[in-house]
């Protein structure tokens, strides 16, 4: 968890107005999450932040690739990603528990931990189906496999595998 501190921004030092910060979303990060969808990735987290007098207005700018399984072919291929999300920090002394989209910064609290919300947003991001053919280049797909697959779905031949009870069941008709 210790290279997660990477991943904060101090924000009791700022001055008021805008602010920008940059971060490298590597294979390590994703190490430190137990069962993650993501285990590679190669990402650039650009993060503007705003401080105003009552609130602290994060937008996140994240680009790069993350290593996906093909779920038809199921070779590694690189996905594409540009997330663009928006995350609000309200300065209160009492936890608001009707909005989840609002993060709640205490007195106490200095610096903004930013690691959860960048796993969050990158694996929201994960497409539900993967494809290689969605890259728009088929050099990914394993053509060895499809063939493989194919071999073993039978192609078009009906295998009679009809249990004889049911034969004698149909013809009480």
């Amino acid at each position: 968890m210790k290279s997660l501190r990477n991943y904060s921004i101090p924000f009791t030092g700022l001055a008021l107005g805008k602010h920008h910060f940059d971060f490298d979303v590597k294979d390590d990060f994703f190490d430190e999450f137990d069962y993650s969808l993501v285990k590679k990735a190669d990402l650039k987290c650009g993060v503007n932040l705003e401080k105003q007098e009552t609130m602290v207005i994060l937008d996140f700018h994240i680009t790069g690739t993350i290593q996906a399984t093909c779920d038809t072919c199921l070779a590694e291929y690189p996905q594409q990603v540009e997330i663009r999300e928006q995350q609000i920090a309200k300065f209160s002394d009492e936890e608001i528990t009707d909005d989840e989209e609002i993060i709640t910064l205490s007195k106490n609290d200095h610096e903004l931990m930013l690691a959860g919300l960048i796993y969050e947003y990158v694996n929201v991001a994960v497409p539900f189906v993967t494809s290689c053919g969605d890259v728009g280049n088929t050099q990914y797909c394993d053509k060895e496999m499809l063939d493989k697959l194919k071999s073993l779905s039978g192609g078009n031949e009906q295998i009679d595998n009809t249990d004889p009870r049911w034969d004698a069941l149909k013809k009480i008709k």
